[in-house]
């Protein structure tokens, strides 16, 4: 079993209330979403792993199973072409949970017409893999579910 972490601190929405039809259906993979505490902030790795992508509004953790966990900071904010976001570390970087990974402001992309909900998404996973999800207020570290 592999435990992910939440990523960052606020309020976990799951992914139906993320504002993107690939989200929200669960096209990538089954997760959840957190709407985020709005003030600059470190996103950090959710599991121990190698970073295998890594853009400034998104990042890609593998373990040693080979479960993938995907963070997206925000929705379209890959238009933002990186403003607002600063990595800190490189792919192909060993990573251990909570690990910080991108620095950034969820009031800048709420300023720029983005939406700063964050899905956490379990790359080929099947919805039943995923047990014992979050809900409600979380902090960066916290357990945000098992995946089996």
């Amino acid at each position: 079993m592999t435990i992910v972490s939440s990523p960052l601190t606020g309020r976990v929405v799951g992914l139906a209330a993320v504002p993107d039809p690939v989200f929200s259906g669960a096209m990538v993979g089954p997760g959840t979403a957190i709407d985020p505490v709005r003030e600059p902030s470190e996103a950090v790795s959710p599991l121990d792993g190698v970073v295998v992508s890594l853009h400034p509004h998104a990042f890609v953790i593998v373990d040693e199973q080979g479960h993938g966990v995907l963070t997206h900071l925000g929705v379209d904010t890959v238009q933002l072409n990186g403003e607002g976001f600063e990595l800190l570390v490189d792919k192909g970087d060993k990573v251990t949970r909570g690990q910080s990974i991108v620095r950034w402001d969820p009031v800048e992309i709420e300023a720029s017409g983005k939406s700063p909900v964050c899905p956490v998404v379990a790359l080929e996973a099947t919805a039943g893999s995923l047990s014992e999800l979050r809900e409600g207020g979380v902090k960066a570290g916290d357990t945000l579910f098992h995946w089996t």
